[in-house]
C-alpha cells in the first residue's frame, strides 16, 4: 500500500494538504490520533482488510504515524490529518472519496465531521471514551458538541458510562450502541518464547517478575521492594521496561546506585549473574508478557492512570496494579470480577501481594489461568462492531 514518508516536511506538507492523498472511491478511512488509538484499531483494519476492503488511515503524531507504518503499513495506505480547517478538510474528503469514516475514541474534528456530512460521508465512532478529565469541558460546552456531534451517524462507545456521558453531550441515545472496548480485539504476538526465554534467563528457570511501561519515582519504589521478594526468591529476576526511551539511561544509573546488579537488553548482556533486567529497547514488551511469570503494570503507583493491561491478559497473564488505573477503569473492573487483576491500594500492600504470588504459585497460576479465560469471554468485540459498521459498507463482489 501507499504511505506517506514520515518525515518533518512530509508530516507538514501532508497537515496543509500540500501532498493530497490518492482517491480510495469507497474506501474505509479510520482516523486514529496516537499510538495508543492505533494500536486498537490495527485488529480491526486487519479484520477489514480480509474482507477486501480497501483501507485509509490517519494519524495526528510521529510516533502514531511509525507505529501504523509497522503495524498495517502493508494493508493499508496512511498519512497525516490535515488541520482541521473548513476548506483544507473539504479538500481531503473530495480527494480520498471515502465510502464511511470510522472515528477512534474522541477525536472529535468539527471540520472533519461537517466535511463528511456535506459530502455524503458516514460515520461512526468506534471505542468512542469520555474520560472524567474531559467530560466536564464537554458538558459545559454541549450546546456547541450537540451540534457538532449530531453529524455523527452512531457511536459505539466503550461502555455504559461513556455511552452516558455522549447523551449528556448531547448525543441522542437512538445513536448509541455500547459493544464494548476495542482494545479486547488483540491477539497474542507471535513469538519464539523458548528462544525468547534462553535470551532473558539462560538458566529458563528463573521466576520473572516483569515491570511493565514504569514511570518516574515507580523503578525506585519497585527496587525497595524486590528486596523483600529477593530475600523469600533469592533467583528472582526483575525485568524492568520504561515506559518512555529517554528514561532508559536515568533508570541503569538508579539501578546501579541502588547497589543491585543489572544487564541491558540493547547491549545483549547476560542476566546469568544479575538481577535486574533493564529492557532499554522498543517494541519488545508485548512479546515478553509470554515468558514472565508476575506481570506489573506501571503507570499505576503514581498517578498517571495506568496502562493497557490487556496485553499481558491476552498472553494469559493476569496482572498486579497500584491504586491509579483511571485510564483503564472498566476493563480494570472486569478483570478484577473475573478474578484477572489484583489492584494494591498501596506500597505496603502491594509488596505483599507479590511476595504472596511467590510464596504460593498455585495463586499465581489461578490469577493467570483466569486472564485467559477472561479474553476468551471478551474477544468476540470484533464481530459486533463489524456488524454495526456492515450496513454501511459498500458490497464486496
Amino acid at each position: 500500500m501507499t504511505s506517506f514518508q514520515s518525515s518533518d516536511s512530509h508530516k507538514w506538507s501532508q497537515h496543509f494538504l500540500l501532498h493530497r492523498p490518492k482517491e480510495q472511491k469507497n474506501c474505509i478511512w479510520i482516523h486514529a490520533c496516537s499510538v495508543g488509538e492505533v494500536a486498537s484499531v490495527v485488529p480491526l483494519i486487519q479484520r477489514l482488510h480480509a474482507q477486501d476492503h480497501e483501507i485509509h488511515l490517519t494519524v495526528i503524531t510521529r510516533t502514531g504515524f511509525q507505529h501504523a507504518l509497522k503495524q498495517v503499513g502493508n494493508i493499508a495506505s496512511i498519512s497525516y490529518l490535515p488541520w482541521d480547517l473548513p476548506t483544507l478538510m473539504r479538500r481531503f474528503v473530495q480527494y480520498l472519496k471515502p465510502k464511511i469514516l470510522l472515528l477512534a475514541e474522541t477525536e472529535f474534528w468539527p471540520g472533519m465531521l461537517k466535511a463528511c456530512h456535506q459530502q455524503g460521508v458516514k460515520v461512526i465512532g468506534i471505542n468512542t471514551r469520555i474520560s472524567d478529565r474531559s467530560f466536564p469541558k464537554y458538558y459545559a460546552t454541549r450546546f456547541f458538541w450537540r451540534r457538532c456531534l449530531a453529524n455523527v451517524d452512531v457511536f459505539l462507545p466503550q461502555s455504559e458510562v461513556d455511552g452516558e456521558r455522549l447523551i449528556g453531550m448531547g448525543v441522542d441515545h437512538t445513536r448509541i450502541q455500547v459493544v464494548g472496548n476495542l482494545k479486547y480485539a488483540i491477539t497474542a504476538p507471535e513469538v519464539d518464547v523458548q528462544a525468547l526465554r534462553q535470551r532473558v534467563d539462560v538458566s529458563g528457570v528463573r521466576p520473572i517478575i516483569l515491570v511493565a511501561s514504569t514511570h518516574e519515582d515507580e523503578e525506585l519504589r519497585i527496587l525497595k521492594m524486590w528486596q523483600v521478594w529477593h530475600r523469600q526468591q533469592p533467583d528472582v529476576l526483575l525485568v524492568i521496561v520504561p515506559r518512555h526511551p529517554r528514561r532508559f539511561d536515568d533508570v541503569a544509573t538508579m539501578v546501579i546506585a541502588q547497589g543491585v546488579s543489572l544487564a541491558r537488553w540493547s547491549q545483549k548482556e547476560s542476566t546469568q549473574h544479575t538481577n535486574v533486567l533493564l529492557v532499554d529497547a522498543m517494541g519488545v514488551l508485548q512479546s515478553l508478557y509470554t515468558i514472565a511469570d508476575i506481570a506489573i503494570i506501571g503507570g499505576s503507583l503514581v498517578p498517571v492512570g495506568g496502562h493497557n493491561p490487556l496485553e499481558a491478559a491476552i498472553c494469559g497473564r493476569g496482572v498486579i496494579t497500584g491504586p491509579h488505573v483511571q485510564n483503564f477503569r472498566q476493563v480494570m473492573a472486569g478483570m478484577q470480577k473475573a478474578s484477572a487483576a489484583i489492584v494494591a491500594q498501596d506500597d505496603a500492600e502491594f509488596e505483599a501481594l507479590v511476595l504472596e504470588m511467590l510464596k504460593k504459585p498455585e495463586s499465581l497460576r489461578r490469577l493467570n489461568a483466569h486472564a485467559a479465560l477472561f479474553m476468551q469471554k471478551n474477544t468476540a468485540i470484533l464481530e459486533r462492531i463489524c456488524d454495526v459498521i456492515k450496513p454501511f459498507l459498500r458490497p464486496v463482489n
